[in-house]
């Protein structure tokens, strides 16, 4: 049998050698050698993330923090932060030949005489807005969902830290223009500094460079707004991104999602592509908005002079419920030694805001505490399955929309026509009294929604089909919902309380911690109290048996009676007894 020999492989004396790199691919062989990425790269680009649209909330706040860093940039090319004084002579007719400090000058420049320079500023300005609401929309939604459990709870003391400092820097940000308001905004600072007891007269010295408003102050929030916070907040967010990676992301529960996998789409290319259109989405909505939307006209309200006051004055949103709490609360102050306490700023300025955010920090310990809890989360919780957290949570937002909408008690009387005393005597009662009314009312509303899962689980959906028995009564159809939904609705843990052990010793002396168990199952047993668990097995087999006897006594709803007899579409031709769940 002969072999044509040209169509069959043949050695050479030589092996065969690789093509030599281009330059390009010999620079990335060599830092793979020395660094591992490939690797890591490889891993990290096939990475899955579940795929949902709340999951977008905060990605919204990343974009426009990518968007602040873009214009602020920008803005530092043409900003001054200087207090020197000097004459407006630029081509805003109103302002020209006033005297006012070199950041206020420099900032009505770019306003009016440089090529973008307003839309720059709107966008900045537009973009701490949207940072820091979807910094707390995501906050929330993390929450709600159970997502900050087991074990995610040092993201979740990192992005409170993240909510803090960016308020913070949105504070430092709108106080560099030097006008009136925002040099209103820092007089108000400084007296809060003044408001703490021994040292606050030294902090507001050291800040200030001397006696307000002395020539310091600019230059210092301008270094802390531009150097200091988005250094914190570029490493905040990097560590909150790789525990988000080493993590895996939450997912909400479904068919083929469990504890240990995630469902959805790799990083490359569908997520890169996503997250990709999604920035330019943001960054096209923010140009719109600072195109279209003009915010904080400085030149409307002059440079800043130390002997006025900007009429109707507030901060910007996120710093409304602080100014609210100021504003309601009682004129309490006392000397002591020769010491002035002036309560009445101290503790809603100082202590207040300071307490509320050790509560948020805590929120995630605070439950693993009471409950027991120490399993991993990687499955969502739907809000209504966590009766107890919800309501915590709303009654908490309920204090502090109240306390916000204080901040505007003066607006409210004017628009309202109405007595502001008797306004901020309504809020002070309404921040005590409104918080617990939507505790008990957003409890109560998760476990009737509990209620309402648990009779679609063993009963069906309802259907709006009527059916009249021959005895006169009336009942509703019902059909068994999907498996989807069924599988989402039991997919969670039954609620267990907390019951200390070993509050004694062998010899009936109490253990340590003992009675701090016993108040620890107490807060169990009320954090529980009324939930309504998932059916067992046993109740769901039963409500399947059930539903089967039903759909054959409704059968003649398909034009056949149970026992056979016609139907003419509307009426049985002999009657037989239909009775429903």
């Amino acid at each position: 049998m002969s072999i044509d020999t040209s169509k069959v492989a043949t050695s050479n004396s030589s092996a065969a050698t690789a093509k030599k790199p281009g330059k390009g691919g010999a620079v990335a062989n060599w830092a793979d050698e020395r660094l591992g990425l490939g690797t890591a790269m490889k891993k990290n680009l096939r990475k899955v993330f579940p795929d949902h649209w709340s999951f977008m909330l905060g990605e919204i706040a990343l974009w426009s923090f990518v968007v602040l860093l873009l214009t602020g940039v920008f803005l530092t090319l043409w900003y001054h932060p200087s207090m020197a004084e000097v004459v407006y002579d630029g081509s805003y007719d109103p302002l020209r030949g006033v005297l006012m400090s070199d950041a206020m000058a420099s900032t009505v420049h770019i306003s009016f005489d440089v090529r973008g320079g307003l839309l720059m500023r709107q966008m900045h300005h537009w973009a701490a807005m949207i940072f820091i609401a979807s910094m707390m929309v995501h906050l929330l939604r993390v929450y709600f969902t159970g997502a900050y459990r087991k074990p995610r709870e040092l993201n979740w003391v990192i992005g409170s830290l993240l909510l803090l400092l960016g308020t913070l820097e949105g504070f430092t940000g709108y106080s560099l223009p030097d006008d009136l308001l925002s040099g209103t905004g820092i007089r108000a600072a400084d007296g809060f500094m003044k408001s703490m007891p021994v040292v606050g007269s030294y902090m507001s010295f050291f800040l200030f460079g001397g006696e307000f408003p002395g020539e310091q102050i600019i230059p210092r929030l301008y270094t802390v707004h531009v150097l200091l916070i988005p250094g914190i907040l570029l490493a905040l967010i990097g560590a909150h991104m790789l525990l988000l990676v080493y993590h895996k992301h939450t997912q909400w529960p479904g068919p083929g999602r469990t504890e240990e996998n995630v469902v959805g789409f790799p990083m490359l290319p569908v997520y890169a592509a996503k997250a990709g259109g999604f920035f330019f989405i943001v960054f096209g909505v923010t140009a719109l908005m600072g195109g279209l939307l003009g915010i904080n006209p400085i030149w409307k309200y002059g440079p800043y002079d130390p002997t006025k006051v900007t009429a109707g004055s507030q901060p910007d949103w996120y710093m409304g419920w602080p100014d609210g709490a100021l504003r309601i609360m009682p004129g309490w102050e006392f000397h002591f030694f020769g010491y002035s306490f002036a309560l009445n700023v101290f503790l809603p300025i100082i202590v207040l805001p300071g307490l509320m955010f050790t509560i948020l920090l805590l929120l995630p310990f605070l439950e693993a505490w009471i409950t027991g809890d120490k399993r991993e989360h990687h499955l969502l919780e739907r809000p209504r399955n966590a009766p107890t957290r919800t309501a915590l949570m709303v009654s908490l937002m309920t204090f502090y929309g109240l306390m916000w909408a204080a901040g505007g008690n003066d607006l409210i009387a004017i628009k309202l026509n109405a007595s502001i005393n008797q306004i901020t005597y309504f809020m002070r009662v309404a921040v005590f009294v409104g918080p617990a009314i939507a505790f008990w009312i957003t409890r109560r509303w998760c476990i009737s929604l509990q209620r309402h899962d648990q009779e679609k689980l063993l009963h069906g959906y309802e259907t709006g089909v009527i059916l009249r028995s021959p005895e006169g009564g009336y009942s509703e159809r019902h059909l068994p919902i999907s498996e989807a939904s069924a599988y989402t609705l039991t997919a969670r843990d039954r609620d267990e309380v907390y019951s200390p052990h070993g509050e004694t010793d062998a010899s009936g002396v109490d253990a340590p911690g003992g009675r701090l168990n016993g108040l620890r199952a107490k807060l169990s047993e009320l954090w529980f109290a009324d939930n309504v668990q998932k059916p067992t097995a046993q109740e769901l087999e039963e409500a399947r048996h059930h539903a089967e006897h039903e759909h054959e006594l409704t059968a003649s709803l398909d034009g056949h009676a149970a026992d056979g007899h016609q139907f003419d579409g509307h009426h049985a031709v002999e009657g037989e007894t239909l009775r429903g769940s």
